[in-house]
């Protein structure tokens, strides 16, 4: 005679089993149970719905026939290390559909000697899988596109040496003591120290490059922000004059900074014209610049008046190569994607906060 309890037990554990098939049956992961012999026992729905095989063609044929032709020889020897007792886990391979399809899974096996049987568990990651290959292939083009960025800017950067000493040996030649015009003595001074200060720019890139090209990391001295930012500001003062611009400078928080010259002068230069270039109609452009210590990091912020970013559209675009915002004639979409290469190169940061027509913050964060 059967107790309540008895039979209580004997419902619970009626209950658990239909639960556990189930879960079996309704699992989007594949469950399979294998023998040792090399065939299918048991599978879930899941199985035949992604290899698009019914439950006898998958029953009838040796699992291996079902394995990608490539991964036959890896799937046969981890599957005789499961007969050895071994587990297995987040072993991938490929699998082919009826239809022709690749499918990658990642298993998780694990062997019962007693019963000759192995149970697996597995997830198709087919989509990681692919989004994996994308980057792969992204990454390969960025580095190309990055090699010939190299060439070019090298390239350009010594074809340009040449018209420029010519233009100094120009200047060398004029006799301005037989100029009596002041106007025409000043813009020949400020074209020939425009000129010097274009020589050395490419000079340093060149040495700069030289650097690079050797795996040479020892591009980090102790820079003024005042010397960089005056050599900057000398060398577009007619830029600057011509528009009107007014330039607000407080470097009081921190002077010197441990960074690349070279970097910090080119920072510098394509912030002000951008400034300058994207002033709102009408209005004479505001930039400020200024240097700051957060969290004991050292920061050089530079803000402006001018017509913004829509950040809600171009804020995962903003430091992109060739990503131009407007319709502005010199736009060339390189500018900003050479301050944050700059950056990012030394281990710094750059954030940017801006809104349509209220101007544009951004903030450099330089490694410690």
């Amino acid at each position: 005679m059967t107790t309540n309890r008895e039979n209580d037990i004997t419902a619970y554990n009626f209950d658990v089993f239909n639960n556990f098939e189930n879960f079996f049956d309704t699992s989007h992961d594949l469950f399979c149970v294998a023998g040792y012999d090399g065939y299918f026992k048991r599978i879930n729905p899941a199985v035949s719905k992604l290899l698009e095989y019914t439950e006898e063609e998958l029953f009838t044929s040796p699992i291996n026939d079902f394995v990608f032709e490539s991964d036959k020889e890896k799937t046969i020897t981890v599957r005789n290390e499961l007969r050895k007792k071994i587990p297995l886990f987040d072993f991938e391979n490929r699998y082919l559909t009826k239809s022709g399809q690749v499918i990658w899974l990642t298993w998780t096996s694990i062997p019962v000697e007693e019963e000759q049987l192995i149970y697996a568990v597995a997830k198709n990651i087919t989509h990681k899988k692919v989004l994996e290959k994308e980057r792969k292939l992204h990454l390969k083009q960025l580095t190309e596109i990055n090699e010939e960025f190299k060439k070019l800017s090298y390239a350009t950067a010594h074809d340009l040496r040449s018209p420029v000493n010519n233009m100094l040996s120009i200047f060398e030649l004029i006799e301005t003591d037989e100029i009596k015009n002041e106007e025409t003595l000043e813009f020949i001074a400020i074209l020939k120290n425009a000129a010097h200060t274009l020589k050395e720019n490419l000079n340093e890139y060149i040495k700069l490059l030289n650097l690079k090209n050797q795996n040479n990391n020892n591009q980090l001295e102790e820079v003024s922000l005042s010397d960089c930012l005056n050599e900057v500001l000398t060398s577009i003062n007619s830029l600057i004059q011509n528009s009107e611009a007014s330039i607000n400078i407080d470097f009081s928080k921190i002077e010197k900074i441990k960074f690349n010259k070279s970097y910090l002068k080119s920072i510098f230069l394509n912030l002000i014209t951008n400034s300058i270039k994207y002033a709102k109609p009408n209005t004479l452009a505001n930039i400020s610049i200024r240097s700051e210590i957060t969290n004991n990091s050292t920061q050089l912020i530079i803000s402006d008046n001018g017509i913004g970013f829509d950040l809600d559209k171009v804020k995962n675009k903003v430091f992109g190569l060739h990503q131009t915002f407007n319709n502005h004639s010199d736009s060339n979409g390189i500018g900003l994607y050479l301050v944050h290469n700059y950056v990012t190169n030394l281990g710094g940061e750059i954030s940017l906060e801006s809104r349509l027509n209220e101007g544009s913050i951004f903030t450099i964060t330089f490694k410690d």
